[in-house]
């Protein structure tokens, strides 16, 4: 079975900045590679990436009401779109 590729979109002040120039962040599955996060992007919203790149999101150490926890790591994806694409995330 297909595990699904795009979480969910990735709202942080570091992801608004660059939504100007037309790059929109997602939070992907650990399993994703750039192609499958390419075809995912256009079944969903119908628009073709010019450019994907993946990063890392690296475990976090937390302390929450005095109890030590991890917060999971993952894969974050940057997909570029030509200048008159757009995503409507709403």
């Amino acid at each position: 079975m297909k595990t699904r590729i795009l979480k969910n979109p990735r709202v942080t002040e570091k992801a608004s900045a660059v939504f100007e120039q037309n790059v929109y962040t997602f939070d992907v599955a650990s399993s994703a590679n750039k192609s499958e996060i390419k075809k995912a992007i256009f079944t969903l919203y119908k628009v073709k990436p010019v450019k994907v790149n993946v990063l890392p999101v690296p475990k976090k150490e937390i302390v929450s009401r005095g109890i030590k926890g991890v917060k999971q790591g993952g894969k974050k994806a940057l997909v570029y779109l030509k200048k008159g694409d757009k995503i409507d995330l709403v």
